[in-house]
């Protein structure tokens, strides 16, 4: 019956064990993220004249690191798995089995480049617009581990390129994991860098971030099956596109206050 749809290739989830340790392809794929934005940033910090020190960038990253992944575990678990946690609260630290949370993660950067932005005295803005080029690779790379995975499937479909999993019940579903590869991943990482390419006022490529990904976010949860016992808000609108909302209007006015300032 579901034979004229794609299907989904059946990938281990682990790469391979030793003992009780095993190397799985969603860390991996955060682990490819942070190295590239490492990299990156490195290759930012001796193009900038001195404005970055690679000492200050190696700290950044490496504190944004820990803010991501404790922050989008955190964020997990408290805004979508909650009663889990209740039930069992150890699960919080089975970061293992997957689950993460953009926004929550977004809250930990946050606070991870405040941190930073007083240690190293400089404008929280400057440390902002310095990170957000560098995160939608990153963000990709999740993507593509949730759809190794196979998790967070999309909604039945009878598209061409529906997939057809076991996480998915067996059912053709939107890839909304390789939609969200697409647009926060590869469109995203493309706005931002071609962005960046002329002087722009402080604060408004971490604006433009925040309105990227909360519109690519907001559009592809119309086709992302819903969890309706933790993921519904009301009757029309998803967990997710009400935490991005905040995002996209307070990205606007991020982007409207440094045109206003134009401070470089």
């Amino acid at each position: 019956m579901h034979e004229q749809f794609i299907q989904f290739p059946q990938i281990s989830p682990i790469i391979f064990s030793l003992g009780p340790i095993s190397l799985r392809w969603y860390g991996v794929m955060y682990l490819i993220g942070f190295g590239f934005a490492y990299w990156l940033g490195m290759r930012r910090a001796k193009a900038s004249n001195g404005v970055w020190s690679t000492e200050q960038v190696d700290h950044l990253i490496y504190t944004c690191f820990w803010g991501v992944v404790l922050g989008g575990r955190i964020g997990d678990v408290f805004f979508y798995n909650f009663p889990r946690f209740l039930e069992d609260p150890l699960y919080l630290f089975r970061i293992w089995e997957g689950g993460m949370s953009f926004h929550g993660g977004l809250i930990g950067v946050i606070l991870a480049m405040i941190w930073c932005s007083v240690g190293q005295k400089r404008s929280f803005w400057q440390t902002a617009d310095f990170i957000a080029p560098l995160v939608p690779f990153g963000l990709g790379m999740g993507r593509i581990g949730n759809f190794i995975n196979d998790e967070l499937w999309g909604r039945v479909t009878d598209v061409p390129w529906a997939f057809v999993s076991p996480g998915g019940n067996f059912q053709p579903r939107h890839p909304s994991q390789l939609y969200e590869f697409f647009l926060e991943g590869v469109v995203l990482f493309i706005i931002l860098n071609v962005f960046i390419r002329k002087p722009r006022p402080m604060g408004s490529v971490a604006g433009l971030f925040l309105i990227g990904y909360g519109v690519f976010r907001f559009l592809v949860e119309y086709v992302r099956e819903m969890d309706f016992s933790v993921n519904q808000v009301g009757d029309l609108i998803t967990r997710g596109q009400w935490l991005s909302m905040p995002m996209i209007f307070g990205g606007i006015l991020i982007m409207l206050w440094a045109y206003k300032t134009k401070k470089q």
